[in-house]
């Protein structure tokens, strides 16, 4: 049932996502705000049961994730006010990249060596919509239709991967800060997702006597200490 619900929510996060990309289309019709209020009423909930839910408030509020929904429902509680701060929708995401679901449903398809590529994908594809989200509403968003996002996206590709291009580049000191920002995190989240590749599959299993955390899943000694390990199947 837990995974039920963790699917739900993921597939909403989605289409938090999509309603964001789809905005340049839809902000000028009267059905962008209702559309925007509903996604308000279904955050708001969520973030209310999870407080209600929550064993100890202090730690809830230490959660990056609930001061993103925080801030993700004041931008869909007023729109036209805070419009520059919506491409922060985009970390809704982050929840499907560290959540159980993603683990179990790969194990379930017969790819958990794949857990760590997928997460550094799911990393390196928020980032881009984020960066793509920042661009956009604070340097094309009066652009018409899908011209403006298209530009944001096609900028921030160029940059996160080096090209370089130059025929579209960000105005000012902001703009100069931002292409820094954007190449330098960029270029560390594509190396991240090469080394995931490339590295032999280890699985995440604490060592009891030193605390290594990353072992060859047919591992029986710890390769730091020595100590017998004792990790489980997949299937377990």
């Amino acid at each position: 049932m837990a995974l039920r619900w963790q699917a739900l929510f993921a597939i909403v996060d989605i289409a938090i996502l999509a309603f964001f990309l789809f905005g340049p289309y839809l902000r000028s019709g009267p059905s962008y705000l209702i559309i925007d209020y509903l996604v308000a009423v279904w955050i708001g909930t969520e973030l209310l049961l999870r407080i209600i839910a929550a064993h100890s408030w202090g730690a809830l509020f230490r959660r990056p994730m609930t001061w993103i929904d925080v801030i993700i429902l004041a931008t869909l509680l007023f729109p036209h006010t805070l419009y520059n701060f919506a491409f922060l929708r985009a970390l809704r995401l982050w929840a499907i990249g560290n959540s159980t679901l993603l683990r179990v449903g790969l194990r379930r398809m017969g790819y958990p060596h794949l857990l760590d590529v997928v997460r550094a994908f799911i990393n390196l594809l928020i980032f881009l919509f984020v960066v793509t989200g920042f661009v956009y509403t604070s340097f094309f968003y009066n652009r018409p239709g899908e011209e403006g996002f298209v530009d944001a996206l096609y900028f921030t590709v160029a940059t996160i991967t080096t090209t370089g291009f130059g025929d579209i580049t960000l105005p000012g000191t902001a703009g100069k800060l931002t292409s820094v920002v954007t190449m330098i995190v960029g270029i560390s989240l594509f190396v991240r997702l090469a080394q995931a590749v490339v590295r032999p599959y280890k699985v995440n299993y604490p060592c009891p006597k030193c605390g290594l955390q990353r072992h060859e899943s047919d591992a029986v000694h710890c390769k730091a200490c020595g100590n017998i390990l004792k990790i489980p199947d997949d299937g377990d």
